[in-house]
């Protein structure tokens, strides 16, 4: 096979195709051998006279021309100036990016946006040669960021329905979405293969096993980019997509995101990778390369897989696109400056924030030889043969495209029945004694559950925002709550409904059903400790007190991954697994007045302990509650037997919050004193600490500093921690603080990462400007921290604030979040 001068491909021991499960005597390296890898029957997509005009376009680049095409910017870092000056091949935006810095941006400002993208990069340099920008997109589950699109269920959710016809609409309604708003390219479908449920992205993946996402792949990428060989494949109702996250991102250790699949080579290849085949088969574009490594190496850095198996032995000649600054995991690189990744076989490199530094270094490399020409030109060649392909070069702005400004289309019927049919078949009715369901008509239905009239809650993450939080009803124009969906089904069949999220109801009711499950959430700010169900909502208390009063209850769970429950099963008579049903909630109510029939079937094995996980497969000892396969249909005998209650594992430990409750988090402690010399009670001097009310007793802390000298109060590690993926990530270190004597010196607020290791930001001016007595929020983004000298790699001390005056403050929490609302920018102290 051709590989680069100095990179390595070690041939390992073959293993039997079926040995899924890790044995301490298998080997374990992080490098692959293609030659044990299946072909691929590549689809017919090779043209000459595309490839003519590759070879022409690329005679007539200039060397800063081609380092523009492979690297992407993020539309909140980049403007359509910087693209025109960098000859940038690609922007993308992020969960939390949109045209106008509004989480709800109206779908007009994405064309027109698209427009002035696009118009940047067609603007003459000279006699260099005119290349469009592509516009990538994360539109996975419907066209997500956008205000009034069809939101279709999670993968999860999709798992369960095993309809892969039904993938292929959902493909094609998605892509029209997105051509409305400009847009050609979606980073989806998620091809990952989740063995640990305790990962916050489970709910991206469609199931455990590999032969779901294996038989959705094909289907999914031909709606999404029609069939290779007809004349509309790419173009007109298509678009790009992207098969990702290659590979065994859902194998982590631990189920941590960006983590480390500790696996064989087999197991890597016969469990994580099979979806692959057929989506290369189908024709995908582009193929997104992981966070994660494997055995130790990072999949951005690993040439034996990206170079020895997509490229060569699966002859796979789209691009391969990175995720999230991931490029700058790699050993000896950072987000600005990594010809490794390149030279291991990434096309393109997603720099959302760090594109310019990435752009002058990669350049400098080309231009001395460190960054060789052969491995820049496959690269570029690579971009610009999907470009082709696609016919950007012909299509014109973005606005004059097929399907372009018919924002009818947002949300359309059409598109709106599919998704109602995919809720439908992707409900799993796992428990249902007595028949309570399907509901009977004329019945009084008391409607309970936090979760019962909450769009944010039944769309879940990467919905408007990148953790799908801050939402409100507004945003979903063309969408129904579970709620808004019973009470028309409640008249049709002639019944009365309550909705008491409470459960307090008015008239006693017939039976209730109780809608509740997670929080929203995305990436790792959903990982786990463990995979016990935290009812912070207080619905086994809701469910228990309705059972003794002989109310037959009905569950209807959201969530993003199966979860221990078992408290909740046994209150429940009848219980349905939801995940994380999208706009429609018609589809949820259709099921439980008994319009169909329940067909899904789990797409992940349910936990029967709370320390019990998806990896457990394959060990003679597993014993699931609920099997991979299982689903009850309404003719099935529903009974269940008491399932013990005693959680196996304490409760999760929520790594992002530093301070709540009166206390400082897991791990962590509340330290006083001078600087350098801090500790649990160091007297009064300096400064204090003692408890304060704000909802709850001591629930928060009161600190004063006395301004008798220099004094720090600071959440402490019992270890150094990485904060790296929330760094990357763009979230901020929030505070909801109440100033009660405004500071009389200057203040900093800083992270401290060890000797002469420091970052720290200027905060007196916002607790100046706090009315005193008045509860408020600061929140400083930890790249403002990382940039100020913080190593982001081992924080000790995640917060401290220091002043040399006098200040009264009290802290009720301090965590990291999702930026949303304002936050202080980087004013150095």
């Amino acid at each position: 096979m051709a590989l680069l001068a100095g990179v390595v491909l070690v041939p390992l021991a073959m293993a039997s195709p079926r040995a899924f499960a890790q044995t301490s005597e298998m080997p374990r390296s992080g490098v692959a051998d293609p030659a044990v890898w299946p072909e691929v029957r590549s689809p017919a997509t090779h043209d000459r006279m595309i490839e003519g005009r590759i070879d022409a376009l690329m005679a007539a680049m200039s060397v800063e021309q081609k380092v523009g095409q492979v690297i992407q910017a993020d539309i909140a870092s980049v403007t359509p100036e910087d693209v025109y000056r960098y000859h940038l091949g690609s922007v993308l935006n992020g969960g939390n990016s949109t045209p106008t810095g509004a989480y709800n941006a109206p779908a007009r400002e994405w064309l027109r946006a698209a427009d002035a993208f696009h118009a940047a990069s067609m603007k003459r340099h000279g006699r260099l040669p005119r290349i469009p920008v592509m516009w990538g997109s994360d539109a996975v589950h419907g066209h997500n960021n956008i205000v009034g699109a069809t939101l279709f269920p999670h993968n999860i959710g999709l798992g369960a329905a095993r309809n892969p016809e039904l993938m292929r609409r959902i493909g094609a309604a998605t892509a029209i979405e997105m051509r409305v708003t400009g847009l050609d390219w979606t980073f989806a479908p998620t091809l990952a293969v989740v063995r640990d449920d305790r990962w916050g992205r489970t709910y991206e993946g469609f199931g455990e096993h590999p032969e779901i996402a294996t038989s959705y792949a094909r289907p999914l990428i031909e709606g999404l980019q029609g069939k290779v060989g007809t004349p509309d494949w790419l173009r007109g109702p298509h678009i790009i997509a992207t098969a990702k996250h290659f590979v065994g991102d859902g194998g982590t250790e631990g189920g941590k995101d960006q983590g480390d699949a500790r696996i064989d080579e087999a197991r890597l290849r016969d469990l994580f990778a099979a979806p692959y085949v057929p989506a290369i088969e189908a024709g995908v574009q582009s193929i997104m390369v992981s966070f994660s490594s494997w055995n130790g190496v990072k999949m951005h850095g690993n040439a034996s897989l990206l170079r020895g198996v997509v490229k060569d032995r699966w002859g796979f000649d789209g691009l391969l696109v990175g995720d999230w600054n991931g490029h700058g995991q790699v050993p000896g690189c950072t987000p600005g400056d990594c010809r490794q990744t390149f030279v291991a076989g990434l096309d393109m490199a997603m720099a959302p924030d760090s594109w310019k530094p990435l752009w002058h270094s990669t350049l400098a490399q080309a231009k001395d030889g460190s960054l060789p020409m052969a491995v820049l030109d496959d690269a570029v060649r690579r971009i610009l043969r999907v470009k082709l392909r696609a016919g950007l070069f012909e299509a014109g702005r973005p606005s004059a495209r097929p399907y372009a400004g018919r924002f009818e289309l947002l949300g359309s019927a059409a598109h709106r029945a599919v998704a109602r049919q995919a809720v439908r078949e992707s409900l799993v009715l796992l428990k249902n004694a007595g028949h309570v369901l399907p509901l009977k008509p004329g019945a009084r239905i008391l409607l309970a559950g936090d979760g019962a009239d909450s769009m944010t809650r039944q769309t879940g993450g990467w919905t408007l925002t990148w953790q799908g939080t801050g939402t409100k009803r507004e945003d979903f124009p063309n969408g129904e709550t579970i709620a808004e969906a019973m009470r028309a089904a409640a008249r049709e069949a002639g019944s009365e409904i309550e909705l008491a999220a409470d459960g307090r109801y008015a008239t006693r009711p017939d039976v209730a059903v109780v809608v509740y499950g997670e929080e929203p959430y995305a990436e790792f700010q959903g990982d786990r400790a463990d995979v016990a169900f935290d009812d912070a909502g207080g619905h086994l208390a809701l469910l228990r007190r309705l059972k003794s009063e002989g109310i037959p209850t009905v569950s209807v769970f959201l969530s993003g991954r199966p979860l221990w429950v078992n408290a909740h099963l046994n209150a429940s008579d009848a219980f349905v697994a939801a995940w994380l049903p999208g706009s429609e909630g018609g589809g949820v109510a259709d099921m439980l007045h008994g319009k169909a029939p329940f067909t899904g079937k789990l797409p992940y094995s349910w936990p029967r302990a709370s320390d019990q996980t998806a990896l457990n497969i394959g060990d003679p000892d597993y014993a699931p509650l609920f099997a991979y396969g299982h689903g009850l249909t309404l003719e099935d005998d529903g009974e269940l037997p008491l399932l013990p209650e005693e959680r196996a594992t304490p409760a999760a430990a929520d790594r992002d919050t530093l301070f709540a409750a009166g206390r400082a988090g897991t791990g962590r402690r509340l330290l006083l004193g001078a600087p350098g010399a801090l500790a649990p009670n160091p007297g009064p001097d300096l400064v204090t600490a003692r408890g304060a009310d704000r909802n709850a007793q001591e629930d928060s802390v009161r600190i004063v500093w006395t301004g008798r000298g220099a004094a720090t109060a600071a959440i402490v590690e019992d270890a150094p921690v990485d904060l790296t993926r929330q760094s990357n990530a763009g979230l901020v270190l929030a505070i909801d603080l109440r100033v009660d004597a405004a500071p009389s010196r200057p203040v900093t607020l800083g992270m401290e990462c060890g000797p002469d290791c420091a970052g720290a930001v200027a905060i007196e001016a916002p607790l100046s400007a706090a009315t005193p007595g008045r509860w408020t929020r600061i929140a400083v983004p930890l790249a403002c921290l990382a940039r100020a000298g913080a190593d982001m790699q081992r924080i000790a001390t995640p917060l401290a604030i220091t002043t040399t005056g006098t200040l009264d403050l009290t802290i009720a929490t301090a965590r990291f979040e999702q930026a949303e609302g304002n936050t202080i920018g980087c004013p150095q102290p």
